[in-house]
C-alpha cells in the first residue's frame, strides 16, 4: 500500500510533498524557516500552471519571430494545451484539477467574448484559433486562477470556520458575473457586492497546514492577497502584448490598481466554483454539507 496519504491525491509532487512532511528539523529557527521554505515551495508548485503561462508569454513576446509562419496567438494556444497534456501525462496533475481548468476555461472564454466585443480590451490580430475577436489561449488565463486554488486548496488542507450557507456564497457568486456583463448597462452594483462578500465572510477564517501546525488568516485578507498577485501577473501579460487595455495601445503603462477589486470579485467566482468541484464531504473541504 502506498505511504502517500489519501489527501495527497495522485501527483508525481504527492511523493515529494510526503518526504519534505516527513522531515524533522531542530525546534526554534530552523523550525520556522523549514516551514517557511516548505509554504513558499507549495505556493511555487499551486501556482505552477500560471507560472508556465507567463513565462509563455514572456518568451513569447521576446523572441517568437514576426515573420513566422504559424502566428504567435496559435502558438500560444497550441502550448498551452501541450502544458495541459503534459501535466497530465507527468501526473504532474490529477484528472480533478484539470476538471477545474476546463469549468474555468469556459467560463473565461464566454467572459471574453463580452468584453472584447465592450472595448474593455484586446488582443492582437493573427491565426486561426480564436472565437470572434478572442484567440483560444485567453482562457488559460482564468483557467490558470482556478487550476490554483483547486492545488493550493488540496495542498494546504483549507478548511474554514465559519463558513456562510452555501446557498448564499452561489447567489454572490452568481451576481458578480452577472455584473461583469449588465454593469454595461445598468448602474454597477460592485460596491453592495462588496458589502454582501464582507457581510457573508467577515467571520470566516481559513486554516491551512504549510508544515505540521495548522494556521489561520481571516478569508477576506487571503482573496486580496491572492487578487494582488493576480493582478502582478496582468502586468507581466499586458507588458507582453498578450492582450491590452484602452490606455496600454500607444505604449505600456501599468494596469490600474482599480483592477484589484475586479480581480477580488473574480477571487470570489473562482473560490466558489472550487468549493462547488471539490465538494466530496465536509469533513474534505471543510465547508457545511449544504
Amino acid at each position: 500500500m502506498s505511504d502517500v496519504p489519501q489527501h495527497y491525491g495522485a501527483t508525481r509532487f504527492a511523493r515529494v510533498r510526503a518526504a519534505l512532511e516527513a522531515r524533522t528539523p531542530r525546534a526554534g529557527w530552523r523550525l520556522w524557516l523549514y516551514e517557511f521554505l516548505l509554504f513558499g515551495f507549495k505556493q511555487g508548485w499551486a501556482c505552477l500552471f500560471g507560472a508556465l503561462m507567463l513565462a509563455l508569454l514572456l518568451g513569447t513576446h521576446y523572441f517568437y519571430p514576426a515573420d513566422a509562419g504559424l502566428a504567435r496567438n496559435d502558438f500560444l494556444t497550441i502550448m498551452a494545451v501541450l502544458i495541459q497534456a503534459g501535466m497530465l501525462a507527468f501526473r504532474l496533475e490529477s484528472w480533478e484539477e484539470a476538471k477545474v481548468i476546463l469549468a474555468f476555461h469556459v467560463t473565461g472564454t464566454i467572459m471574453e467574448q463580452f468584453k472584447t466585443q465592450a472595448g474593455s480590451w484586446n488582443y492582437a490580430d493573427g491565426g486561426y484559433l480564436h472565437i470572434g475577436m478572442v484567440p483560444l489561449y485567453s482562457g488559460f488565463m482564468y483557467a490558470a486562477v482556478g487550476s490554483y486554488i483547486a492545488r493550493v486548496w488540496r495542498i494546504f488542507r483549507f478548511r474554514f470556520d465559519p463558513y456562510p450557507p452555501r446557498w448564499t456564497t452561489i447567489a454572490l457568486a452568481v451576481a458578480i458575473y452577472v455584473n461583469f456583463f449588465a454593469h454595461h448597462w445598468l448602474p454597477d452594483i460592485r460596491l453592495g457586492l462588496f458589502a454582501a462578500t464582507a457581510l457573508l465572510f467577515w467571520r470566516t477564517r481559513v486554516y491551512f497546514t504549510p508544515f505540521r501546525r495548522e494556521r489561520w488568516m481571516p478569508l477576506l485578507l487571503g482573496w486580496f492577497l491572492v487578487a494582488a498577485f493576480i493582478w502582478f501577473a496582468e502586468n507581466i501579460g499586458t507588458f507582453a502584448h498578450a492582450w491590452s487595455y484602452p490606455n496600454q495601445r500607444h505604449g505600456w503603462e501599468m494596469v490600474s490598481p482599480t483592477k484589484l477589486g475586479a480581480w477580488y470579485l473574480l477571487m470570489i467566482i473562482s473560490f466558489v466554483m472550487v468549493s462547488l468541484i471539490h465538494r466530496e464531504s465536509s469533513e474534505k473541504t471543510g465547508l457545511p454539507a449544504r
